[in-house]
């Protein structure tokens, strides 16, 4: 970090080029210390309490569902795998693995084309077109012959999809503070196994359907059908719900002031900033340890992820499931543990602060002993031992969403958050690309190889996060005493730290800034 520790004019002294404004004309030329004064003097707390209650009503549930149907249907492979997909377009060898990795390619490819266009266009808008892109090839693929036409189809979902988890971090980060973002990420986190859930059940229908009437619709088939209808139907409503404060129809104007002041004491800035590119603050991102432990912790988090996302289901007929025990017995109770566990972690997280990397670490552990467990279990007469095992694993994937909640909550500059969530995109789409690799079809139907290398990345997680809360701890009590040299009390401190935010400073600049953890 610079020795220059940097701090901004007294409010009246701020350059009109930090602030931002409202579209339309109607809320115009707020100043930083317009903000601010608005977010320390302006509402009251019911005020923001009922604003709280209005905003949770409309955004999470439709952040629920974006996340959750973009999963069901990149994670629809799986399924499509027990029902024949791989037969009927005459897959061999490393095929099938490669339209994982060929999805998440596409993902890292047009991450940064994505986040650019996200920056720099209405929020809502780019979100629905793009749910409404990658549901058509999803819907296409129903009628996919061969490798080359799921791997065409499976590319464009790719970059279709990229926006989808910058989007929703930039919501969580532009309508909730710091307190709210473990629990509300945690909540549209879980729906990818809600969804996961509810798409399970009619993908049990479809297939029991299709064993009744062998010579009908291939089941593979209709999941495509259903899953790909139902993503271009909520892109519609999404269009019309999903924005920032400043974007959305269902606020007035002055819900709209209230909504970029509610979230002004997190000192990451709010939605009055202008969306011009800050070459500067890219350079800084590159400068922050905190960009490479995102970095790294996600790319080991994504590893296992990527494996298990596209080989679950045939973990479980190896187990010696049949196809559709796979849903009822496999999928469902596995995803209804993982909802639990996730709103178990979202209790926690409101009840105590700073426990997110404690939760992480902890919910890690039996992930890493259900991998390790299954690797050196026999194969034979031990199917729900090692169900069981297999079940343990979910719980790893509690932390995968909450080291996407220290973006919001721990990145502040608008072309900072930017390009950190690219680079957490970046290593997330890479983890993903190696773990579908992992598992080799020579290695079929155990996969013992890669279950050990999915036990190691959990293990060497676990020694990533220690080292993370460490960093944090460590700046958090330097900058506590550089500003205790300064001689400026807390409530100075918080002041000046929120008039730096909503100028555009960046967390790594802003001595007043304190991470969470």
């Amino acid at each position: 970090m610079s020795q220059d520790i940097k701090t901004l004019p007294k409010a009246q002294e701020l350059p009109d080029e930090a602030v931002g404004s409202f579209e339309e004309g109607k809320i115009t030329d707020l100043t930083a210390a317009d903000i601010v004064h608005a977010a320390e003097d302006g509402y009251t707390q019911e005020q923001y309490k009922k604003l709280l209650r209005k905003i949770d009503f409309v955004l999470l549930p439709m952040m629920w569902l974006i996340s959750g149907i973009q999963y069901a249907d990149k994670a629809s492979i799986s399924t499509q795998a027990t029902f024949g997909i791989r037969e009927d377009t005459h897959l061999v060898g490393q095929q099938y693995s490669w339209l994982t990795s060929i999805f998440y390619i596409a993902y890292l490819v047009a991450e940064a084309p994505g986040n650019y266009v996200l920056q720099k266009t209405r929020l809502g808008a780019t979100v629905a077109v793009c749910m409404f892109s990658w549901g058509i090839m999803v819907l296409c693929i129903a009628f996919a012959k061969n490798f080359a036409g799921l791997a065409a189809l499976r590319f464009l979902e790719g970059v279709a999809e990229c926006t989808t988890y910058p989007a929703l971090l930039i919501i969580t980060g532009t309508w909730y503070t710091k307190e709210e973002h473990a629990m509300r990420s945690l909540i549209w986190g879980s729906s990818n196994a809600g969804m996961d859930i509810l798409t399970s059940l009619i993908n049990y229908g479809i297939g029991r359907e299709a064993e009744r009437h062998p010579g009908g619709l291939a089941p593979w088939k209709g999941i495509s059908l259903f899953l790909g209808s139902l993503t271009i139907i909520l892109s519609v409503v999404v269009f019309f719900t999903v924005g920032s404060p400043r974007e959305v129809r269902w606020l007035t104007e002055d819900e709209k002031r209230m909504a970029s002041a509610r979230i002004v004491a997190s000192q990451t800035g709010s939605d009055a900033q202008k969306r011009d590119i800050d070459w500067r603050q890219v350079k800084i991102t590159f400068q922050d340890p905190q960009t490479y432990f995102f970095f790294f912790l996600v790319i080991v988090n994504s590893i296992p992820n990527g494996g298990t996302t596209a080989f679950g289901n045939l973990v479980y007929v190896s187990f010696g499931f049949t196809p559709l025990e796979t849903i009822v017995e496999g999928k469902i109770p596995q995803q209804a543990l993982s909802i639990l566990t996730f709103l178990l972690a979202g209790w926690l997280t409101l009840k105590q602060p700073n426990l997110r990397l404690y939760i992480m670490i902890a919910s890690v552990i039996p992930a890493f002993i259900g991998m390790l467990a299954l690797a050196l279990l026999p194969h034979e007469g031990h199917l729900w031992t090692s169900w069981g095992m297999f079940l343990m694993t979910i719980v790893g994937n509690v932390a995968g969403p909450l080291i996407w909640t220290f973006v919001p909550s721990n990145v502040a500059g608008r072309t900072k958050k930017s390009v950190t969530g690219t680079v957490v995109f970046v290593a997330y789409c890479a983890g993903n690309c190696i773990g579908a690799q992992v598992f080799q079809n020579k290695d079929a139907p155990r996969y013992i190889p890669a279950i050990v290398v999915c036990s190691i990345m959990y293990a060497l997680e676990i020694f990533i996060m220690i080292a993370w809360r460490t960093y944090y701890v460590w700046q958090n009590s330097r900058r506590a005493k550089l500003i205790s040299d300064l001689g400026m009390s807390e409530e100075d401190s918080g002041h000046q730290g929120r008039l730096n935010a909503e100028s555009d400073m960046t967390d790594y600049e802003n001595i007043h800034f304190k991470y969470s953890f």
